[in-house]
């Protein structure tokens, strides 16, 4: 009994702090978004930043200019750039991800989904793209020597359940009847 009182709280105090640490990184982060005032699924992107916490201003001037002072590639470019605590995120990156960079604070320009896949955040709608994440390491990088961050792929198989040979099953069945 007592053991499993000092795991509980041992796994009370490790999760408390792990909230903690998320809570800490949201509340000192503030994320500038550069868009289009015409641009419907940045406005969507900026409710699902703000849907995970973050305090979100918004810049109605286009993105190109920040883009290219922020050191992202044209060839990885979206329809809105973001900075945040050093970082610059380009396009529909979901929230989780800026999460994870603002907790490991990787030596990196920023975190980039380029063009605007179908599925991502703020893209929402009945199809989804498989897309990657990409870790922009240097300026000016590329998609194809980007290093990916995270996979999203809607249509990865899923872990099946072990096709039921029914001959076995029949013989086992029969071997139950005769006993």
């Amino acid at each position: 009994m007592k053991i499993r009182i000092r795991t509980l709280l041992v796994e009370s105090i490790i999760t408390f702090s792990l909230l903690g640490v998320a809570t800490q990184v949201l509340a000192t982060a503030t994320v500038e978004v550069y868009k289009s005032p015409t641009c419907g699924c940045c406005a969507k992107w900026v409710d699902h930043m703000r849907d995970h916490g973050f305090t979100v201003k918004t810049h109605d001037v286009g993105n190109k200019e920040i883009r290219k002072k922020s050191g992202i590639s044209e060839t990885v470019g979206s329809c809105h750039t973001a900075l945040v605590n050093g970082y610059a995120i380009e396009g529909h990156v979901p929230a989780p991800d800026v999460i994870r960079l603002l907790k490991e604070k990787p030596k990196a320009i920023g975190l980039a989904v380029p063009d605007m896949p179908h599925g991502s955040p703020g893209m929402e709608g009945s199809r989804s793209d498989p897309y990657n994440v990409l870790l922009l390491k240097e300026r000016d990088q590329t998609r194809t020597n980007a290093t990916i961050y995270n996979r999203y792929d809607p249509y990865a198989k899923k872990t099946d359940p072990l096709p039921q040979n029914s001959e076995a099953e029949n013989r086992s069945s029969s071997v139950m009847r005769l006993k």
